[in-house]
């Protein structure tokens, strides 16, 4: 089963995130969920302040500067593992390096579909 791990954070911790030993601490994770083979996909995201969200309503698009909605924690970044069931997604969830000072959510996909866009040419 495909699981999200949804990585939410304060607005502090977000923006102290480039801390060198926090992201030897992100690489290291990268590096061990690649070695067992359960990588799917993952990315940390850039600031809630550079967010813009759509929505369509009355058939007219609606955009906004921002995150959607006002929160004390930000999605902070996220990955995608493929693991034997939840108990697996919960045991990697935990040794994410955030799981000390943030929240991991970890959600199902939806589905068996994981659409993955092909390499482009250089």
């Amino acid at each position: 089963m495909k699981y999200a791990l949804l990585v939410h954070q304060s607005q502090e911790q977000f923006e102290n995130r480039n801390d060198k030993a926090a992201m030897a601490a992100g690489r290291a994770y990268g590096e061990a969920l690649q070695a067992a083979g359960i990588l799917v996909a993952g990315a940390g995201l850039d600031s809630p302040r550079t967010a813009t969200t759509v929505a369509v309503r009355d058939g007219k698009r609606q955009v906004h500067d921002g995150p959607y909605a006002e929160t004390k924690e930000f999605l902070a970044g996220f990955g995608i593992i493929d693991v034997p069931d939840l108990d697996a997604a919960l045991e990697w969830a935990a040794r994410h390096p955030a799981a000390g000072f943030a929240f991991i959510e970890v959600r199902p996909l939806l589905g068996d579909r994981f659409m993955i866009a092909p390499a482009k040419a250089a």
